[in-house]
């Protein structure tokens, strides 16, 4: 019998059981990835909460979603974007045409139980320096995990991160 090409195996699915074998490996790894995601937001929920005077009360009105009309800017990590499209799937992550972010709909967020950290950390009634400090925190852990999976780390506008995405999957491209 002939060697495969592929893997110089006798074999000729050889291959294949070596292809399903690292599939299952990067799952796995993915797996791993979204749960420390989630560990990182669960450490930053708890952090929100446990200094409530500081964090502030949301009145959950949305105009902090339409970052024009907020004067702000939505800055997403690779973890977090990672974390939300392993939550509601390829084909439900939106790119963003206008300055209003697409998840939020009739000013209510379609993914507020997977939302970025800036999005649990920010409120318009917080102490400044608070969030700040929360930031700078979330961000090392975030950044810490692309270093432990080695996966690039980019801090990028949400809209950048959305539309370039979008535009790749249009073309068919893989990042």
């Amino acid at each position: 019998m002939k060697n495969h090409v592929v893997t110089g195996a006798k074999r000729p699915f050889a291959s294949l059981r070596v292809t399903y074998r690292f599939y299952w490996m990067l799952l796995e790894k993915l797996d791993a990835f979204v749960e420390k995601v989630a560990e990182i937001y669960e450490w930053l929920d708890a952090q929100i909460c446990e200094n409530a005077d500081l964090a502030g009360r949301c009145n959950v009105c949305g105009k902090c979603c339409d970052f024009d009309g907020f004067d702000h800017r939505l800055f997403a990590t690779p973890p977090e974007l990672m974390y939300l499209t392993a939550n509601i799937g390829t084909e439900n992550v939106k790119s963003m045409p206008r300055s209003r972010c697409p998840y939020n709909i009739d000013g209510k967020c379609r993914v507020y139980e997977y939302r970025f950290a800036a999005c649990r950390i920010f409120c318009c009634r917080a102490d400044a320096d608070f969030q700040s400090k929360l930031s700078e925190s979330a961000l090392k852990k975030l950044k810490s995990l692309c270093t432990e999976f080695q996966i690039p780390y980019r801090y990028t506008d949400l809209a950048t991160a959305l539309n370039t995405r979008d535009s790749r999957l249009k073309r068919k491209t893989i990042y």
